[in-house]
């Protein structure tokens, strides 16, 4: 026996499961990081270089995303509803009742500094307190109108989209984050899976040792221990009994966990207040929006002109009132912005949402759950199994050569 582990021969055979058990764990650690990486192409495009392939197709990966979870689990007007518009309303009150003087001044002094400060004191405190006290009732009548048409004004599958497709880093956050063990259990199954199939290759090796063995088994190493991770993960679809045992493709047994992962990122760093109110103002339908807001402040500006509206429109001119009532607009509208920069107020309402949000996901059929993570597995795949066959290839020839070289001379 001792003879036995101190020939060349025995520690060559060796080798073999061993070196097939690292192009296994290589090859699959490889396709993991060029799923994802770089950001950014690196190289001379379009050929001589690569970008991960998620973020090489950022866009396309965040519809997939989008049309497989957010789309079956939430719709606008649900997340509005749990947004909940009276406490958005009430905050945003809380927000501007004590700056109702900064926010009068402000605007007066950039559009009418003469007059403005001409006005005797106790007339501008009587503007301030119709200020005060109209504001509610504006905020109120404000978000209500936007929820009753926040179906039309808000378009939150191109929100989010194009909020994936801008922050790349984001976008693989979330397949990262969701599909952990997933990508651990890929990259060590190389080691386990490659391990077993040097094993048949030492054996095949040892009965024929023909020149090609070594490179077309470096080849199926890195071809197929991708392979069977990747159908271990997502086979079988339902849960099927064997014995004691239940046996289930590995992400989908942790549907709940992923749905706490996935929907905690979404509420919380994709659909905030902040960006709801951002993608209304700013998307698509944003004119429309605006315009809803300035035709909710107008009766304030006409009321608080009220104070003397023909003085005040002696004051101003007609064109000038016009534009103090467009300038009150604007800032309703900069308020709107910045009244939800606000992080424990914006958590709070995160977690309204992503409540019902994991009830949803956790809801979904094995078919539709599987969609979040499958298609960042299947966009490009070849490419993957191509290079893990082409590394694990070179791998043989490489042991062929330098390990077994001269048994071949």
């Amino acid at each position: 026996m001792t003879d036995l582990f101190s020939t060349p021969e025995f520690w060559q055979y060796l080798s073999i499961p061993v070196i097939a058990a690292m192009i296994g764990w290589g090859t699959n650690w490889l396709a993991i990081k060029m799923t994802f990486y770089p950001l950014e192409f690196i190289g001379k495009p379009p050929l001589l270089g690569w970008q991960g392939i998620i973020p090489s197709k950022a866009r396309k990966m965040a519809a997939i995303s989008v049309d497989a979870t957010i789309s079956k689990i939430g719709t606008v007007e649900e997340i509005f509803e749990q947004i909940d518009p009276n406490v958005l309303a009430a905050h945003i009150i809380y927000t501007v009742e004590p700056r109702v003087e900064e926010y009068v001044d402000e605007l007066m002094l950039r559009e009418h500094p003469t007059f403005w400060e001409n006005l005797p004191s106790s007339a501008r405190k009587l503007v301030y307190e119709r200020v005060r006290k109209a504001t509610p009732q504006l905020v109120d009548n404000l978000v209500q109108d936007i929820a009753y048409n926040i179906e039309d004004l808000l378009d939150i599958k191109g929100m989010v989209i194009d909020r994936l497709a801008k922050d790349k880093r984001l976008l693989n956050r979330i397949f990262l984050e969701c599909g952990d063990v997933e990508f651990r259990f890929i990259i060590n199954s190389g080691l386990y899976f490659g391990f077993l199939f040097g094993l048949i290759q030492m054996a095949v090796w040892y009965l024929y040792p023909a020149v090609w063995v070594l490179p077309v088994f470096g080849l199926l190493v890195g071809w197929a221990t991708n392979w069977i991770a990747l159908n271990v993960i997502f086979r079988p679809l339902k849960q099927h009994t064997i014995g004691p045992l239940k046996v289930q493709g590995l992400f989908l047994k942790r549907q709940p966990e992923v749905a706490q992962s996935f929907c905690h990122i979404v509420t919380h760093e994709i659909l905030t207040v902040g960006n709801i109110i951002q993608g209304i103002l700013e998307g698509p339908k944003g004119d429309r929006a605006r315009n809803m807001v300035k035709k909710h402040i107008k009766p304030l500006v006409d009321e608080t002109a009220g104070l003397g509206k023909a003085f005040t429109q002696m004051a101003f001119g007609p064109t000038g009132f016009a534009a103090l009532k467009n300038q009150v607009g604007e800032k309703a509208i900069s308020i709107s912005h910045s009244s939800f920069d606000n992080p424990a107020f914006e958590k709070d309402r995160a977690r309204a949402v992503e409540s019902i949000m994991v009830e949803r996901m956790v809801a979904l059929s094995s078919e539709e759950f599987q969609d979040l993570l499958r298609p960042c597995f299947q966009e490009d795949e070849i490419k993957l199994i191509l290079v893990g066959a082409f590394l694990g290839m070179a791998a043989g020839i490489g042991q062929l050569i330098f390990i077994f070289g001269d048994a071949l001379l």
